[in-house]
């Protein structure tokens, strides 16, 4: 488990990458968790407080789709499956919030595969 000083040094860096962006109807909040195995993904409207749309891991939909795959590869489905889901709703642009993890790797993938189906950062 982390220490004290980590758990406070991962806050301090979650809500100064999250103070500067929100997100609204026409242009939802995409937050990402990414766990050891799994990754998270829902577009938020910050001024109303609620949640447009979900996608992760755990998801029926992507149950065949990810299997045997790896992380990136996975986390790059989870991109395309929330871009679907927001363009039903007729969403075309996000504010990407990655926040307390880096734009690399898993992150960036799901990212990337946001922006093959469509959406705009």
């Amino acid at each position: 488990m982390a220490s004290k000083k980590t758990l406070k040094i991962r806050e301090k860096r979650e809500k100064r990458v999250r103070g500067k962006i929100t997100g609204t109807q026409e242009k939802p909040r995409l937050s990402v968790f990414r766990s050891d195995r799994h990754i998270y993904a829902q577009a938020i409207n910050d001024a109303e407080g609620t949640t447009l749309a979900t996608a992760s891991t755990l998801c029926k939909d992507l149950a065949e789709k990810i299997k045997d795959k790896k992380k990136v590869e996975v986390a790059k489905e989870v991109g395309k499956l929330i871009a679907d889901r927001l363009q039903t709703l007729g969403v075309n642009k996000i504010v990407f919030d990655r926040g307390r993890f880096l734009y690399h790797g898993r992150v960036k993938a799901l990212a990337d595969g946001a922006r093959e189906n469509g959406l705009k950062f």
